[in-house]
C-alpha cells in the first residue's frame, strides 16, 4: 500500500520557485512537501544564468513582483549560505546611438516612477564603471538594484531551509495523477510510490506547468522558450557589472517564435564570464545551434573587444517556460478548486522567485497577498489561448 500524509499543500517542482513557496509556506507554518521527477533545480533553474533584473522590466505588474522579490533576495542573503553568490553588482544597459539612448531614457524614467533606482550615465562615463566597455556608445543608464545568484545553489539552500522548518522534499518520484473529491476539489496527489493527502497542490512545475495544469483537468498554455549561454575559461574581474545593450529589452517582450540574441555579459565570483542569451521556440529541441552560439559570441565582442581572444569552454541551454503575455501565473485556480499556480516566468523565475513563493503562502493561508494577484490570475487565457 502506498505511504498516506497528510499535508496543508503539495508543491510540485523543485525548482527556485518552488523552492521559494516551500520556504515561504513553511516558514508561516504550513506543513508541505515538495515533489519533484527529478533532482533539485534538475529543470530550468539549474540552465539559468541567476539574473535578478529590474533595468528589463516596464512599469507594470511584473516590475512590482521583480521590486518585492529585490527586497527579499537582500533580505534572503543575510540568511542564506555565501555559496548562493548573491552579488548585488548592479546593471549597466548601454545604447549604440542616439535613437536607442533617447528610447532608454523614456524607459527609465516610467520606471523610476514604480520605485526603480536609474541612473543615466553619459558616453564619456561609461569606462569608468566597465573600462573595458568598447567605445563609441552613445550613452547608458545604471540600475543599482540589479543583482546576481548562482540559481541552482540558491534553490538548493531554499529548500533545506525550508526542511529546517519542517516541509518534507521527495525528489525523483514523477506525480503521475491529481486527485480530487467527487465535486472536484483538490484532496491529494498520486506518484507510482505514493500518495499525499492535502487539500491544496502548488503547481511550480516551470516550463512543463502546463502539461501539470492538464493533469490537474484544466488549461494553462505554458511553451518552452531555448535559450543559450556561454561560459569563459576564468579570468580577472573584466566586466564588472551585468552588462546588456538596450535591444535585449526588446527580445525580452517580443513574442516571436524565432531566434532572437542579445548578449548580456557579466563576471563571476568564480572568474569566468557569463554571456546569454538568446530566445527562440522550438519546442522541447535540445539539439545545439551554432547559429545561436555564434551570435553571442560576436555581440559579446561588440560589447567588450577585450573578449575576442578569450576562450569559451562550454555552452549551456535550457527551456524558459513562456506564457503568451510575458507574465507568470500566480494564485488559486478557480476552475480547479485546491489548484494554484507559480509557473510561467519566462526568463525571470530565479529573480520572481522569493515575491512568488510569498504571494503562494499568503494565497495558502487564505491571507490579503502582498501584492494583486488579478494580472497574473491563471484563468485569463481561457478566450483562444490570449490574456483577457
Amino acid at each position: 500500500m502506498p505511504t498516506r500524509h497528510t499535508l496543508d499543500a503539495v508543491i510540485i517542482g523543485a525548482g527556485v520557485v518552488g523552492a521559494a513557496c516551500a520556504y515561504y509556506a513553511s516558514r508561516a507554518g504550513l506543513h508541505v512537501a515538495v515533489i519533484d521527477r527529478g533532482s533539485a533545480a534538475g529543470g530550468t533553474t539549474g540552465a539559468g544564468e541567476g539574473n535578478l533584473l529590474v533595468s528589463d522590466k516596464e512599469a507594470g505588474p511584473e516590475l512590482e513582483l521583480a521590486l518585492l522579490s529585490t527586497r527579499l533576495w537582500r533580505e534572503l542573503a543575510q540568511t542564506l549560505p555565501p555559496e548562493t553568490e548573491y552579488e548585488p553588482k548592479g546593471g549597466l544597459v548601454v545604447a549604440y546611438d542616439e535613437t536607442a539612448r533617447t528610447a532608454l531614457g523614456d524607459f527609465a524614467a516610467a520606471q523610476r516612477t514604480a520605485g526603480v533606482e536609474a541612473h543615466e550615465i553619459t558616453a564619456d562615463r561609461l569606462h569608468d564603471l566597465e573600462p573595458h566597455l568598447a567605445p563609441g556608445l552613445a550613452g547608458g543608464f545604471h540600475y543599482p538594484q540589479d543583482a546576481q545568484v548562482q540559481p541552482a545553489r540558491a534553490a538548493a539552500h531554499l529548500l533545506c531551509a525550508a526542511r529546517e522548518s519542517g516541509a518534507a522534499v521527495v525528489l525523483g518520484e514523477e506525480v503521475t495523477g491529481i486527485l480530487t473529491a467527487p465535486g472536484g476539489r483538490i484532496r491529494g496527489v498520486r506518484t507510482p510510490g505514493r500518495e499525499l493527502m492535502t487539500p491544496a497542490v502548488v503547481n511550480a512545475a516551470g516550463t512543463w506547468g502546463g502539461d501539470l495544469a492538464r493533469l490537474a483537468g484544466t488549461r494553462l498554455p505554458v511553451l518552452p522558450r531555448r535559450g543559450f549561454v556561454l561560459v569563459t575559461e576564468p579570468l580577472p574581474r573584466v566586466v564588472r557589472h551585468k552588462v546588456y545593450a538596450a535591444d535585449y529589452i526588446a527580445d525580452v517582450a517580443s513574442g516571436s517564435a524565432a531566434l532572437q540574441s542579445s548578449a548580456v555579459v557579466e563576471g563571476t565570483p568564480a572568474g569566468p564570464v557569463l554571456i546569454g542569451a538568446t530566445r527562440e521556440r522550438v519546442g522541447f529541441d535540445r539539439s545545439l545551434s551554432s547559429t545561436a552560439l555564434h551570435r553571442l559570441a560576436a555581440q559579446a565582442r561588440t560589447l567588450f573587444p577585450a573578449l575576442a581572444d578569450v576562450r569559451v569552454i562550454r555552452a549551456y541551454h535550457g527551456f524558459r517556460p513562456y506564457l503568451p503575455d510575458h507574465l507568470p501565473a500566480i494564485g488559486p485556480d478557480p476552475r480547479v478548486p485546491g489548484l494554484f499556480h507559480a509557473c510561467g516566468h519566462e526568463g525571470a523565475g530565479i529573480g520572481l522567485a522569493p515575491a512568488t513563493g510569498l504571494l503562494i503562502a499568503a494565497a495558502l493561508r487564505g491571507e490579503q497577498p502582498a501584492l494583486d494577484l488579478r494580472p497574473f490570475r491563471p484563468e485569463r487565457f481561457d478566450t483562444a489561448g490570449e490574456a483577457q
